[in-house]
């Protein structure tokens, strides 16, 4: 019996979890992979205290954080660009969406 994955896109993702931000991404991500907030952080290079305000969505997390966050999960930095950009865009009050592409 072969079992199939799927890998999902940011898209595909939203439309069955709705909208994403990276205070939600990364406390999930981290949980699937069963580590700590300690062994994240130190991953990461940030303290407990920085990544917990970013779990907690109390810190905005920068285009360039992001991609530096997304390397080291090993998952695509642009998802978490345009998640971290968007973030930017809300909390300035603009409704915009973006679509982030690595440059070739």
């Amino acid at each position: 019996m072969s079992t199939m994955s799927k890998n999902y896109g940011l898209k595909d993702l939203e439309k069955r979890l709705g909208k994403l931000t990276v205070c939600e991404f990364v406390p999930t991500w981290r949980s699937t992979k069963e580590l700590t907030q300690k062994e994240l952080g130190k991953r990461l290079g940030i303290s407990i205290a920085n990544l917990c305000d970013i779990e907690k969505g109390r810190q905005l997390v920068s285009p360039a954080k992001a991609e530096q966050i997304a390397k080291v999960l090993g998952v695509p930095p642009q998802l978490l660009v345009k998640l971290a950009l968007e973030e930017e865009l809300e909390d300035a009050g603009l409704k915009y969406s973006v679509d982030v592409q690595p440059d070739a």
